[in-house]
């Protein structure tokens, strides 16, 4: 573990260290990161990046008292090792683990819990003017920042705000030039300036009235503490910028930022990834990607827009093909859902690509720039359901929920990649309304999905399996489970497809011939699919038995998709559990 590592069980004794002997401590604490993300998994890149860093903010103020807040979270595996998590460390988003994100009920010194971008300089400023009717003039509050999360604009609200107070805050800009992806746009050329010496005048930070220094060696430890301790003095709003490598350490993470952001499994001595066994199966960000470079070619109308995610959501495929017709706009979903809207107004075909979790971000523009209008946006939400190991952040649990109450949205769940490829298609032929078409992470099951298009009727569930006791109602990928669990079983299955507008001349049907109705969904049970159902049900004065199956009113933790469906009933074994006793 190291000669200094091992001591620190807490940044009291970290503080007992002489300063000449942190970058020692800088390489253990490198070394014992990368032996266990390099079988456990994990964000490697950006906690390599931060390691000088991280010691000297624990070295220089007196934490937790003094508060420290980081931007998203990728970054804070050092922060978890050197306050009190080191000897559980190897549990890292693991199920019944520390979580990968910092999070307020897991330590006193995760002062604000986070897992989405630009939230650090609001949090960390309404901390500071507390303080400030507190009368404790004292007290620090530091947020850590990356160039890509500070351009959204969440993070511009809050340096406004922040720039007209006297509030004691410190904000550090971690600039690597990466986020998840290469950080886009006219802020980041900025700063790259900035860091050639280019631009030495008209500085955005000081125009903001913060005191701004820098841009400094994010790597010299003792050039970082000296910085830091003359700030503690400055008051008011104050600004470091830090230059940084993101995977600093690891020869491979330095080259290849974007794959060892979290790389899986890989050799702790070489750095080489471990290979996988390759799935005959494809990930069905993979399967839009390249179905919607497919449409493209066909429709000189269609657009590919998102943010942030070029390479999580595979739009990367239509970037490369066809780069004047596929953008980035960096950390800024409401942007993305309203730059979609302006383009639809002028007979585009937007294809909006968001991680379900992070439309979240986006609602107001989704209801009034959107749906108010009519606006035939294409909303494709990746890593909708449970997505693992990131956790309760990143869940994408309430799709269907916040968006089934917006007039004018569509709403469909494939079950399979041939659907998502065939609603794709069916979106782009000329829809009058927006469409959100939400799918899981991770791969389907049918290895030859690239089928001749077929257009969808808008509207109409399937009955995919004829039986006689009871009906099951899925909707998305789901379904897989659901037909797993009832093979032997005297049970009609029928996939409904859309959350809205529901099929209900199917439920009709249903609801006449069967006195027992489940719904299954992956989303949460409040306001979901079931819901829809069990409204359908009361409106028209249907007394069967109905039950909803589904994420329950609860935030859910980390750990891998099937342990995480396992504990909610929504595994093969516990849908057949379930259905039986009604058999």
């Amino acid at each position: 573990m190291g000669r200094f590592l091992k001591h620190i069980n807490s940044p009291k004794e970290l503080r007992l260290l002489n300063q000449k002997d942190l970058p020692q401590l800088a390489q253990e604490l490198r070394e014992f990161i990368i032996d266990i993300v390099a079988t456990k998994e994990g964000h490697l890149g950006a906690s390599l990046g931060v390691v000088e860093l991280t010691i000297a903010l624990h070295y220089v103020f007196n934490t937790p008292e003094d508060l420290l807040i980081w931007d998203v979270g990728h970054q804070a595996y050092v922060h978890k090792i050197l306050t009190g998590r080191k000897d559980v460390f190897h549990t890292n988003r693991q199920l019944g683990g520390i979580s990968g994100f910092p999070k307020r009920d897991e330590s006193v010194y995760d002062a604000f819990g986070v897992g989405h971008a630009s939230t650090s300089i609001s949090a960390a400023l309404g901390m500071a003017i507390a303080s400030q009717l507190k009368g404790d003039f004292n007290k620090q509050h530091i947020a850590v920042i990356g160039d890509a999360s500070i351009a959204g604009g969440m993070a511009f609200e809050g340096l406004n705000h922040a720039g007209v107070t006297h509030a004691n805050l410190l904000v550090i800009l971690n600039d690597n030039a990466i986020g998840i992806d290469p950080s886009v746009g006219a802020l980041k050329q900025y700063l790259t300036n900035v860091k050639q010496g280019i631009q030495k005048k008209n500085n955005i930070i000081k125009a903001l009235n913060f005191d701004y220094s820098g841009p400094i060696d994010g790597h010299d430890i003792d050039k970082i503490i000296s910085e830091l301790k003359r700030l503690k003095s400055v008051k008011g709003p104050k600004f470091l910028h830090i230059i940084t490598t993101k995977g600093k350490g690891l020869k491979q993470a330095e080259e290849n930022q974007v794959t060892y952001h979290a790389p899986g499994k890989f050799d702790a001595s070489t750095g080489d990834i471990i290979s996988k066994t390759p799935s005959e199966f494809t990930k069905y960000q993979d399967v839009f990607g390249h179905t919607i470079v497919e449409l493209a070619k066909q429709n000189k109308n269609i657009v590919g827009i998102t943010p942030a995610m070029p390479t999580g959501s595979s739009l990367k495929y239509m970037m490369e093909a066809m780069p004047h017709r596929a953008f980035d706009v960096g950390i800024a979903e409401q942007h993305a859902v309203t730059l979609a809207a302006g383009m639809a107004t002028q007979g585009l075909v937007p294809f909006c690509n968001i991680y379900s979790t992070f439309l979240q971000r986006a609602y107001d523009q989704i209801i009034h720039d959107v749906a108010l209008q009519k606006l035939p946006v294409i909303f494709c939400l990746d890593r909708a359901g449970l997505v693992g190991e990131d956790g309760a952040t990143h869940h994408g649990a309430f799709d269907m929920s916040y968006l089934r109450c917006i007039p004018n949205l569509i709403i469909f769940a494939p079950r399979d990649e041939i659907e998502l490829r065939n609603i794709m298609y069916t979106a782009q032929l000329g829809l009058q309304l927006p469409i959100a078409i939400r799918y899981p992470r991770g791969t389907g099951a049918i290895a030859q999905w690239k089928q001749p298009f077929i257009s969808i009727e808008i509207g109409k569930g399937v009955q995919l399996k004829k039986g006689e006791k009871i009906a099951v109602l899925s909707i998305g990928t789901i379904a897989k489970n659901v037909s797993e669990a009832i093979l032997n079983l005297n049970v009609s299955h029928y996939d409904m497809r859309f959350a809205k507008p529901l099929d209900e001349t199917l439920l009709h049907t249903i609801f006449k011939n069967y006195q027992t109705i489940f719904t299954v969904e992956d989303n949460a049970i409040k306001g979901g699919f079931g819901s829809a159902v069990l409204e359908f049900a009361a409106a028209n004065n249907y007394k069967n038995t109905i039950k909803s199956i589904g994420i329950p009113d609860t935030f859910i933790e980390h750990g891998s998709v099937t342990e995480l469906q396992k504990s909610i009933g929504l595994d093969i074994a516990g849908l057949r559990e379930v259905f039986g006793l009604f058999l």
